[in-house]
């Protein structure tokens, strides 16, 4: 005889519940088409950048983005985008800020008074935050919510595969060969967690000189091809390091910067 529970509401670990069963309903006023998580295996890629390019490149094409700031301890979406004024709220739920171009953003530094205090919690209080980015945001008409998460494969990202409707992840990575080990963590992680693989980035593959305007690969070749054959991964990007775009980002200006060296990337997203 088949289960008996109601598997929709019952915690229950029997074996007819599915993954889909973990998914947590959100706000009862959004409307959100597509979630695409953007992860690293390491920290210091630069995933932040490519989170918030992705979301100005899809709001350039005409689709409404936003960015779900799933990285608590290390919030960094705000300060790119140069937002400073609190999140608000209604008596339906928290109102997300809106950038200069019309993306959403939800980041635990639009709830500190300062947005230098630390976020000192555990684990599970961390991912109960994430997840109320989800259910009390009002996410109104987005086509695309990027979901920036902390590197590695620990408590959050768990927590987004599981209780999110992630479509898809972007994997972000540096050209260092140590990387293509901590991709493939990545990627067995989303493999696992039946999570589709819709892109990988690699971040400074190299740099333009100003003298000669040749590409200069100062890690050695770039990987992101070799990777993405590797892996079956069908988008992949390589974005310079660019000082022009470090400035912008600092000034609170990232949707001034080029978007469009994700070209590939996005264009994998808008087939969805």
């Amino acid at each position: 005889m088949g289960c008996t529970h109601n598997c929709s509401s019952c915690s229950s670990n029997c074996s007819s519940k599915s993954k889909e069963s973990f998914i947590e309903e959100a706000n009862k006023l959004s409307s959100i088409k597509k979630v695409i998580g953007v992860v690293s295996g390491k920290g210091g890629v630069g995933k932040s950048l490519v989170t918030s390019l992705l979301a100005c490149e899809m709001q350039k094409r005409g689709f409404h983005s936003a960015v779900l700031d799933a990285d608590i301890t290390g919030p960094s979406i705000p300060k790119g985008f140069g937002i400073t004024e609190k999140a608000m709220a209604s008596e339906d739920g928290i109102l997300p800020a809106r950038t200069d171009l019309g993306i959403d953003i939800m980041s635990i530094n639009l709830m500190l008074q300062n947005e230098t205090d630390p976020v000192v919690w555990r684990g599970p209080v961390i991912a109960g935050a994430v997840k109320q980015f989800w259910t009390d945001v009002i996410w109104d008409n987005v086509d695309f919510m990027f979901v920036d998460m902390p590197p590695g494969t620990g408590d959050v990202p768990l927590t987004v595969f599981q209780s999110l409707p992630v479509d898809g992840i972007v994997i972000v990575a540096s050209p260092q060969e140590l990387v293509s080990m901590i991709v493939e963590k990545a990627v067995k992680m989303a493999e696992a967690m039946n999570v589709p693989i819709l892109g990988i980035v690699e971040n400074m593959a190299y740099f333009v000189c100003d003298s000669c305007n040749k590409k200069h690969y100062i890690f050695g070749d770039t990987k992101a091809e070799d990777i993405a054959k590797k892996f079956n991964i069908s988008a992949w990007a390589e974005m310079p390091i660019n000082p022009s775009v470090a400035k912008l980002v600092d000034a609170g200006k990232v949707e001034e910067a080029d978007s469009s060296v994700l070209k590939n990337v996005a264009d994998k997203l808008a087939s969805l």
